[in-house]
Formats: structure tokens, C-alpha cells, sequence
């Protein structure tokens, strides 16, 4: 079984055969998906797409690149959203959270701020985070000390050897996706092969950061058999064997996924 721990199966880019798209994957050999909110408009939608249907995890949290349209009651919401969710098993986490210093304009301050409490309010619940941390892993690495929430995972890592080993010591996994199968992306791939098995888990981003072979084309979770098959060479292991080493890590990463029974 492949988990894939990061996927925006609520996307508008699915709504036209989402069950179909959720089939293949269980035919791909993908046992759960990881559905992260993005904003308080899209906490219903990933809850109702969890509670719909076995295998589907999802998560409550504030994008980064979604911050400067929030209000600061957007937070109040996420709180009590987060009560109401611990009881339900389908609830992994908060996410997807983090910074973006990558896309211009946008505000660093204020997504400093919507991180922070967000990381605050993990801590509080002892629930893990899924981070979006792109060109931004030093200044996540120093809130990540400064609050300790209980581990998670960082999506698509794009950071250094010296930045993964930073993570790993604070408890989190690393994702790896589409990006890992296109030849030009060296370091991602050097990352790939080179990392202990216990730091690594398989995602697909999907719609978004499509594998090298789908040339732009819509990602959807049913590629993680590849992606993870990609992996796989990278590192000279059989792909079972990478399957039971990324859902181990995943299960330790975000424990409330073991609560959830697998795709059906």
C-alpha cells in the first residue's frame, strides 16, 4: 500500500470525475490520500470529501499564499473547527501551513504571523502540521524550534542536506513527488536517494507539480505508483520495499492515519 500524503483531491480540477480519479488510485496501489484545506472556505469541502468514503484523511489549515484574503477571524474559525474535528478519526492535522518566499508580492509578514499561531494552536492540541515551506526552510526550521508542535511532514522538499537533517531532528518526514522524477531537478534527487529510509514519504501534490511524464498534464493520486517506483531506482531498492518504508513513515508522521481504514 502507497499513502499519498499530500493531495488536493477537493480541487475544482477534479469535480468532473473525482470517484473516478479516487478508483484509479486504489487500482495504482494507493491505500490512503491526505487531503490538506487550504482556507476556511475549503474546511467543509475536505471534511465532506473524508466522511464520504473510506481511505481519506484530510486536514484544517491556512495556506500561506492564502493568508492576505483571511481575516484574522479566519483563526477563530480554524480553533473551533480543530475542537469539533478531534473527535472525528478522519482528522490528521493542521495544514497545509507554512511560508512562501517564493511568489512575489506577497506579504511575509502577515504569513509569519497566520504560521505562528497556527503552530500555536497544533502544539495545544499535540497534532502534527503539514508544512508548504517553499524557499523558506530556515525561517520555518526557526518557528518549528520555537513552538514544537509533535512532528508532520514537509511538502515537496526542495532544501538543502544540512535543512533535511534540521527537519528529521525535530520529528518531521520529508515529501517527495513530481518533482523527484525530472532529471534536471539534481539536488531533489540526490535527497531521494541518499536520505535514510525513516525521512522520507511519496505525494503528488495532484493537480498540481505533475511527474515528468503527464508533460503538464493534470497530476492525480494514481501516479504515486510511479512516482514511488521512481524513487525506488533512484535508491537501487525494489518498490515494495519503498512502499512499506513511506507508509511506516507516514502512519509515525501523521498517527491519526492509522484510525482510517484503507481505500475501498
Amino acid at each position: 500500500m502507497l499513502i499519498d500524503t499530500h493531495c488536493h483531491l477537493d480541487a475544482a480540477e477534479f469535480d468532473v470525475d473525482r470517484e473516478r480519479v479516487v478508483a484509479d488510485a486504489k487500482v495504482a496501489g494507493v491505500g490512503m490520500i491526505v487531503v490538506p484545506a487550504v482556507d476556511v472556505a475549503s474546511f467543509a469541502p475536505v471534511r465532506s470529501l473524508a466522511a464520504g468514503r473510506p481511505g481519506i484523511g484530510y486536514a484544517l489549515g491556512i495556506h500561506p499564499m492564502y493568508v492576505d484574503r483571511a481575516g484574522d477571524d479566519d483563526l477563530a474559525t480554524l480553533r473551533r473547527e480543530v475542537e469539533a474535528a478531534m473527535a472525528d478519526p478522519r482528522f490528521v492535522g493542521i495544514g497545509e501551513i507554512g511560508l512562501d518566499h517564493f511568489v512575489p508580492g506577497l506579504d511575509h509578514a502577515r504569513q509569519l504571523r497566520f504560521f505562528e499561531a497556527q503552530l500555536a494552536l497544533a502544539a495545544e492540541f499535540g497534532l502534527p502540521v503539514i508544512l508548504h515551506l517553499r524557499r523558506a526552510q530556515d525561517a520555518i526550521l526557526k518557528q518549528l524550534r520555537r513552538y514544537r508542535p509533535s512532528g508532520g511532514t514537509a511538502h515537496s522538499f526542495n532544501g538543502s542536506a544540512q535543512q533535511a537533517a534540521r527537519f528529521l531532528e525535530l520529528g518531521f518526514v520529508l515529501g517527495f513527488g513530481g518533482a523527484m522524477t525530472f532529471d534536471g531537478s539534481l539536488r531533489i534527487r540526490r535527497l531521494a536517494a541518499s536520505l535514510p529510509a525513516d525521512a522520507l514519504v511519496v505525494e503528488t501534490d495532484a493537480p498540481d507539480i505533475p511527474p515528468v511524464w503527464l508533460d503538464g498534464g493534470r497530476n492525480q493520486p494514481a501516479e504515486l505508483g510511479r512516482i514511488a517506483q521512481t524513487l525506488a531506482g533512484l535508491r537501487g531498492e525494489p518498490l515494495q520495499t519503498v512502499a512499506e518504508f513511506t507508509t511506516r513513515n507516514a502512519l509515525r508522521a501523521l498517527p491519526r492515519l492509522a484510525g482510517i481504514a484503507p481505500l475501498a
